[in-house]
């Protein structure tokens, strides 16, 4: 599937964004232009079931591997960076001996989902659909008011479906087992993702690992600031 795509800049040094779960390539609308100011141009893409891009034909068009072949089929080799949030994380570490990028960083990976009923469970992210501009507001105070908007609106257009795809997922192992090219691995403070012997055992694999403090899951949209910060020698 060729993907739906939006850059920023027009600099000699790619770089390429994917997303999360539930959200589009406007996640990326503050980390786009910064990266285009310092000599990028940026191409973000929306996911299959997301933003723009085509749809699958059920939950089982909805794979990890489904996800990681759209980036390879979309996006060009070699870029100077690839970044990649959650479920975006998960993709871009399917594509990226691929894609070859030069550097990658994983934004508060899904590399596990973990099983149980405290575990992962699609019913409460297509439960998603129903929530308003203001719960988001609730679940996310940090965010700026065009991020509340622009996550209402990319809720609205997401296939749910993409949730009941991940379930043969569940308690799966799905860490890398190494890191393809140099990669920084940017974490949420606490993640909820990637726990404390996770994080060890991702350093001891070669990953460098960063927290950006205090932020929550989405990273860049908590503390853009921050987020940019822990880039710092990596973009």
């Amino acid at each position: 599937m060729r993907l739906h795509t939006t850059s920023w800049g027009s600099g000699d040094r790619v770089a390429l964004l994917v997303h999360g779960i539930m959200s589009d390539h406007r996640t990326w609308r503050r980390v786009g232009p910064a990266l285009a100011a310092r000599g990028y141009r940026a191409t973000a893409v929306d996911l299959r079931g997301h933003g723009s891009s085509g749809r699958a034909a059920g939950p089982e068009g909805y794979t990890p591997q489904d996800y990681a072949d759209d980036l390879v089929e979309t996006l060009p080799q070699g870029a100077e960076l690839a970044i990649g949030h959650s479920l975006g994380a998960l993709a871009l570490a399917g594509a990226v001996e691929r894609l070859a990028p030069r550097r990658a960083v994983y934004a508060d990976p899904a590399w596990h989902l973990p099983a149980g009923e405290a575990g992962y469970r699609p019913e409460l992210f297509t439960q998603g659909k129903e929530l308003t501009r203001e719960h988001i507001g609730i679940l996310n105070p940090r965010w700026a008011e065009e991020d509340l908007d622009i996550e209402a609106d990319a809720i609205g257009r997401w296939d749910e479906r993409t949730a009941h795809g991940l379930v043969p997922c569940v308690g799966a192992d799905m860490w890398p087992t190494r890191p393809a090219v140099p990669s920084l691995v940017a974490l949420a403070d606490p993640s909820m993702l990637v726990g404390a012997d996770d994080a060890r055992t991702l350093k001891e694999r070669g990953f460098e690992l960063r927290t950006v403090s205090g932020a929550g899951h989405t990273l860049h949209r908590d503390d853009f600031e921050g987020f940019m910060t822990a880039l710092d020698g990596w973009i």
